[in-house]
Order: C-alpha cells, then sequence, then structure tokens
C-alpha cells in the first residue's frame, strides 16, 4: 500500500554525494578530474550512458536537507535508469539562486531542477534567458508562462485524506487536529484532504471524531514558519483541547513543524508528518508518528528529467498523485503494530478507489 520517499539504498547513495555550496563564486574550477559540482555515482551502473547531462540546484537547506535529499535521489535515479550524467549545486542562501542556476548551465546542463518555492523567481529568470535548456521547480506551480519551464506539483490531498481516516482511527479520545504552515491552496488543500478522511471514517463506523484546526474553510495557520514557539503554541492549543492526534503542515524543514512535533511528543500524543517519511528527515521523532503525507519528489525529478531526454518536456505541470505514485502515505514504521489489521485492508481499499476515480478527494 504504501511507498518510502526512497529506499534505503537510495538514502545510503544520496549520503555519499559531493555538494558544491555555492556562493558569490559559484562555479570553481575542477580539480582531479573530478568537477566539484558533479555527484559520486551511486553504486549501480547505467546499462548505457548517453549524451545528456541533468543537474539540481538545491535550496538553501543544506545538503542534508530532506526537500535537497529526496530530489537527489531522483537525480540519481536519472543516472541509473536512463544514462545521463548529473551535477548539483546547493545554495549557501536564498541570494545565491541564480547564481547557482547559470553556474549550472555554463558546466553544460541541458535540465536543471531547482528545489522548492524559493526558487521560483530565480528559476523564472534563468528559464527566460536560457531558452535551450529545460527547467524544472520542485513542489512549486510556476504557471505556463515558458516552454522550457514546468512545476513539480503533488496532488497531497489523496494520501492526506488516508492519513485522516488513519488519525481517526488511532484516536482514542475521539479528537484529532492539524495546523497549517502558511494559508496558502497547497496547504489547505492538505488540510482538506485530512479533514475528508476523518468525516470518511466517522461514515464508515458510526463515530463521531472531531477535528480541530481546520474546518473546511478557516483554520489554524503559522504566524511565521521558522518560528518554533509559535509551532510549540498552536499545537499545544490542540492538544490542551484533548487531540491526541496532530498533523503540522508547515513542511519538513520548517521550525515551527518541528516545534509542534516537540510539543506533541512532550504531552505524550501522536503525530503525523508531511512532504517527506518523518522516520527519515526527522528520525529523532519516529516513535510518536503515525505515518507521513509523502509528496515523492525522487519520482517527479526522474519523470522531469526523463520527458528532457525524450523530448517530450513541455510547460504542463507535472501533477504527482497515488496513481503515478507521485504522493503516497508512508510505511507505519514503529506504529505498525498499533494499526489493525482491518484499517489497513480499509486504507488500501480507500487508494484503490482514489486511484480508480470513484473516489474523489479535494
Amino acid at each position: 500500500m504504501t511507498r518510502a520517499t526512497w529506499s534505503s539504498t537510495v538514502v545510503a547513495a544520496v549520503a555519499t554525494l559531493t555538494l558544491a555550496a555555492c556562493g558569490a563564486d559559484p562555479a570553481p574550477e575542477a580539480t582531479d578530474d573530478q568537477s566539484p559540482t558533479s555527484p559520486a555515482s551511486s553504486s549501480a551502473v547505467p546499462a548505457q550512458s548517453i549524451e545528456f547531462k541533468a543537474c539540481l540546484a538545491g535550496d538553501a537547506g543544506g545538503e542534508d536537507g530532506p526537500l535537497n535529499r529526496a530530489a537527489l535521489a531522483g537525480l540519481l535515479a536519472a543516472q541509473t535508469n536512463l544514462g545521463v550524467e548529473v551535477g548539483q549545486l546547493v545554495s549557501t542562501s536564498d541570494a545565491v539562486h541564480l547564481d547557482n542556476l547559470n553556474a549550472l548551465v555554463s558546466q553544460g546542463c541541458n535540465s536543471v531542477t531547482a528545489v522548492g518555492s524559493t526558487m521560483v523567481g530565480a528559476t523564472e529568470k534563468a528559464a527566460r534567458t536560457n531558452p535551450e535548456v529545460d527547467f524544472s521547480v520542485v513542489d512549486a506551480d510556476v504557471g505556463a508562462a515558458r516552454d522550457n519551464l514546468k512545476g513539480l506539483t503533488f496532488a497531497a490531498a489523496e494520501p492526506a485524506f488516508l492519513a485522516g481516516y488513519l488519525a481517526a482511527a488511532e484516536s482514542e479520545s475521539g479528537v484529532v487536529g492539524t495546523m497549517g504552515g502558511a494559508e496558502v491552496a497547497s496547504v489547505m488543500a492538505v488540510m482538506e484532504g485530512f479533514r475528508q478522511g476523518v468525516e470518511r471514517f466517522n461514515e464508515d463506523n458510526g463515530a463521531a471524531v472531531e477535528l480541530l484546526g481546520w474546518d473546511g474553510a478557516n483554520g489554524s495557520f503559522l504566524v511565521d514558519v521558522d518560528d518554533a514557539a509559535v509551532g510549540a503554541a498552536i499545537a499545544e492549543d490542540l492538544l490542551e483541547r484533548d487531540a491526541d492526534v496532530v498533523m503540522p503542515v508547515a513542511g519538513p524543514t520548517r521550525e515551527a513543524g518541528l516545534g509542534a512535533l516537540q510539543a506533541v511528543e512532550d504531552a505524550g500524543a501522536r503525530a503525523i508528518w508531511v512532504d517527506t517519511d518523518g522516520c527519515e528527515s526527522v528520525a529523532d521523532h519516529c516513535d510518536i508518528l503515525l505515518t507521513s503525507v509523502l509528496k515523492n519528489m525522487d519520482v517527479a525529478v526522474e519523470e522531469a528529467v526523463g520527458s528532457s531526454v525524450d523530448e517530450s518536456f513541455s510547460s504542463e505541470p507535472y501533477v504527482g498523485t497515488l496513481a503515478n505514485d507521485g504522493v503516497g502515505l508512508a510505511p507505519f514504521h514503529e506504529a505498525d503494530a498499533d494499526v489493525s489489521e482491518a484499517v489497513k485492508e480499509r486504507l488500501e481499499e480507500l487508494r484503490e478507489q482514489i486511484v480508480d476515480g470513484s473516489l474523489t478527494v479535494g
């Protein structure tokens, strides 16, 4: 039923990558025939190499940032499965995004994937001045202004629906909660999917599990997504109102989301993480996580590179769904024994209904 963002084998491979932290001079001279912006190859050797270079521009989350790691896994998959040459840079700050993108172009990259919404502006500029290069932005809708620029987006409401059902099933208090980061459509879509999942559990079981933090139109949002205390305060409010399962929708790198997670752990409650598998990206909290709502960014990145290789690349956004494996629900990990077989079977039934279109979420 479920799929991790990347396998343990790929995680190990990504951990060996040499990422260049780039500042004002983003294209240092290569030494010993090894470009400082080219990752070490994975243990799997492509069946046949092709003359194509796919590159990744990581955001300021650092080489160990969960979004960068997930996207890099997709780059490695493209290297292995498509035979492309690969290269990458990771930003030291938002101020050098455009420098990094231009440096990758100067190094002969045929396609460049940028990580995260903070890179949208810089990527739009790079795409405009380099029409011969295909650009993609992970987890961002960039519209269809340019033929060589596309967003890699995710229908995360679909797995959030399953997460809401699971949260309601596992709640002992009959109250669950959620909170959003920025008050934007993509965040509210996840919260709405979660709400619909709770509702479906109630319908299936004649239950009355209550959802705090989102009513379908209004909810609890973080004033500052980079302030752990803000996230903790909202989580504590939900917990004080008897929520015993909380899903912060604040992104895998935001301090407010981490603050909320710590508050949940301190209260002895349980949580659901978003975007990446929390047992990988916030492993210290794995023991309180029921699951995670996944955006399978590795799948999206490999798809984008593949479309550039076969010259089918267009500005039409990639949309990751349960059907194309672009989103998913993470394994239950340490919570696996706590989830009954009946609930697991029902989640699989609902997942199949979403995939075949008989159940619409959102």
